[in-house]
């Protein structure tokens, strides 16, 4: 055997143990961040789901109650919308993390100075977050929406810049659709105020006018018996929560007098039913001889 032959031979015998103890541990760290993904990602699977089982997912539970008579199949598909969404975010976010952390131990294993590289990362993520701030903004507005359950698929919402119904929820965008049928797409970094009708209950107002000179006692009896009447009966029982309101004299203007009558109904019910009360009130004032303001 030669010199080299008998050095080779002389460093494997050193140094062999020491590589194969490495590489196990390579194989190791990989095999322990593939199962953990794995497990992870199963957890966050039976956390966002129950949509489709009728169950509401722990990590979907609304910080807001809403009322018995909300939940139906708009709830149910934003329930799935933002079960799918949140989970698909966590996923990659657990993806990242965990073989991140695996990446970085391999090159620890192999002797490999990861100072340079975590700086070089650093330096890149604050030059990423600077270049694309505002799509960062977008991604964390969407998701903090998201977790604190502001609005979903179905809901009626004003926020700002748009008002109509909420049709799809993302992490970057917003889509709704307005009464006249436009589709509107609202950037998520944007929103700066939501106002939500289709949380817990809304109420349906009515304002009814009339002229100088009539009774206001007559009206007011007129007024609580028709809507007593009219909320009892369909297509206005089912949607009814809460007995109406006949307020009173809500303005008085140089054309006349105004009484407002509410209700409290389901989400998302309001204008039906306002517009059902006026066609039974308006008729209930005529056929009781108590007059009203000439347009």
């Amino acid at each position: 055997m030669d010199v080299e032959s008998t050095l080779a031979v002389d460093w494997w015998v050193l140094n062999g143990p020491k590589i194969a103890e490495g590489a196990l541990r390579i194989v190791l760290t990989v095999l322990i961040a593939v199962v953990v993904r794995f497990l992870l990602r199963r957890l966050i699977d039976r956390l966002t789901r129950g949509s489709a089982e009728g169950r509401k997912p722990k990590l979907l539970r609304p910080l807001r109650e809403r009322a018995p008579q909300a939940f139906g199949v708009l709830v149910s598909e934003r329930r799935e919308q933002r079960a799918k969404t949140i989970g698909s975010v966590l996923k990659s976010i657990v993806t990242f993390v965990v073989f991140g952390v695996a990446f970085l131990q391999v090159l620890t294993e192999l002797d490999m100075d990861v100072t340079p590289i975590l700086t070089s990362a650093g330096v890149l993520g604050v030059a990423i977050g600077f270049g694309a701030q505002n799509l960062v903004k977008d991604f964390l507005s969407g998701m903090f929406m998201m977790l604190e359950d502001q609005y979903g698929v179905g809901d009626v919402v004003d926020l700002g810049p748009a008002t109509g119904t909420v049709e799809s929820v993302g992490m970057r965008i917003t889509t709704i659709r307005d009464t006249n049928g436009t589709v509107w797409y609202v950037r998520n970094g944007e929103i700066l105020r939501v106002g939500n009708s289709s949380q817990g209950f809304a109420v349906a107002v009515v304002d009814l006018p009339l002229a100088y000179g009539a009774n206001l006692a007559s009206a007011t009896e007129v007024l609580t018996s028709a809507v007593d009447g009219a909320v009892a009966e369909e297509p206005l029982e089912k949607d009814v929560i809460d007995k109406p309101q006949v307020l009173g004299v809500e303005k008085v203007t140089p054309e006349g007098i105004t009484m407002r009558v509410t209700v409290k109904v389901r989400p998302g019910r309001q204008w039906a039913v306002q517009r059902a009360l006026r066609a039974k009130l308006m008729p209930a004032l005529e056929d009781a001889g108590i007059s009203l303001k000439s347009s």
